[in-house]
Parts: C-alpha cells; sequence; structure tokens
C-alpha cells in the first residue's frame, strides 16, 4: 500500500511529516529521515485493528486488504 506523506520543515527547526489522507496522522522528526521513519510507524498504529471491536448481532468485523 502506498501513501503520500508531506514533510515540511518547522519554524523550529523539526521537521513535520503528515498525512493528509488519514486524518491526524502527523509527527515530527529532528531530521527528514527521522520525520519519515516516525510517519511509518504513526501510520502503521492508525491503521492498526481497534481491539475493542468485536463482532455481535449488531456489528460484523470484517479485515479488508488495500
Amino acid at each position: 500500500m502506498k501513501i503520500k506523506v508531506i514533510i515540511e520543515k518547522g519554524e523550529d527547526g523539526y521537521f513535520v511529516a503528515r498525512c493528509p489522507s488519514l486524518k491526524s496522522c502527523w509527527t515530527q522528526g529532528k531530521t527528514e529521515g527521522e520525520a519519515l521513519r516516525n510517519i511509518r510507524e504513526a501510520i502503521e498504529l492508525y491503521l492498526e485493528p481497534d481491539e475493542e471491536l468485536v463482532e455481535d448481532e449488531k456489528h460484523k468485523v470484517y479485515e479488508v486488504a488495500v
């Protein structure tokens, strides 16, 4: 899966990485490389299934490959 990431240098000198397609998914790093590693981890955590979701009479839980 490919997800677009935007990295910009902030006023404080840190690099800010954000993922426009995933609301509120952003991070920062001292270097571009660190920001890129951090956003990869943030995306993985963002997309991680919610363990609190359970299948019952009202809800069905599916896994979908993208």
